[in-house]
């Protein structure tokens, strides 16, 4: 695309900041914002967590569950799917998608622009009450302002899955894969607890999370990674 198109448009932002993923009805009106946004968006407990890696490896406290806490905390946002917004749009996009667009557009030489995070639009969109915005399916207020300039059909269209699927079902040659790179002793770091691996080998089908994912398979990308790495 580079060679003939040096800048693309991005939607990106425009479900951080108008409600248009999946967890933010199940966290509007929550009495506990933070259990209901942890039972949303939490892939992985921090129970899972410590019988996975060794001792060494393991914190003394639930970080992630910390940090989502103390943030919610913050005054500026009282509506639990408010609080979920602002984490979303401040932590969440900034530190993932957006920094994943740039770095791969970029390394191809395309520049990708997000008009929905002008700061204009931002702080419009903190403004506007979670009711506007939840209906529809999510970013109604956005999707009723677009229908005066863009056809319905663009707008009602299906979602598109953006990041490429996770593997959730090992068999074949890329178990024994999985299996060879997760059990060689040249790649042990010392990292994972064998019972763990050993049950995960075991039942490699029947232990998916509870965003279903496999746990399996989310080991096994870390460890290639680290070896990637050099790690």
């Amino acid at each position: 695309m580079a060679k003939h198109c040096k800048v693309v448009q991005s939607g990106q932002g425009a479900d951080e900041l108008f409600a248009g993923y999946h967890w933010y009805p199940q966290v509007d009106g929550a009495s506990d914002p933070y259990a209901a946004y942890r039972a949303a968006f939490f892939d992985r407990s921090y129970d899972d967590y410590a019988a996975t890696v060794q001792p060494q490896w393991l914190t003394a406290n639930d970080a992630a569950g910390d940090f989502v806490r103390e943030h919610f905390a913050q005054p500026g946002a009282d509506a639990a799917v408010d609080k979920a917004l602002r984490l979303d749009s401040t932590v969440m996009l900034v530190d993932d998608p957006v920094k994943r667009v740039d770095n791969m557009t970029m390394a191809w030489g395309l520049e990708a622009r997000t008009p929905f995070l002008d700061y204009r639009l931002v702080e419009l969109s903190a403004r506007v009450p979670a009711r506007f915005k939840l209906p529809d399916g999510g970013k109604q207020v956005l999707k009723e302002a677009a229908r005066l300039v863009i056809p319905s059909e663009v707008i009602d269209r299906k979602k598109g899955y953006f990041p490429v699927p996770g593997l959730k079902h090992l068999q074949g040659a890329t178990l024994d894969w999985v299996r060879e790179l997760l059990l060689d002793p040249s790649q042990d770091r010392g990292l994972f607890k064998p019972a763990m691996l050993d049950r995960l080998l075991t039942d490699p089908q029947g232990q998916l999370t509870p965003l279903r994912g496999s746990k399996l398979w989310q080991l096994a990308a870390l460890n290639l990674w680290l070896s990637e790495q050099g790690i």
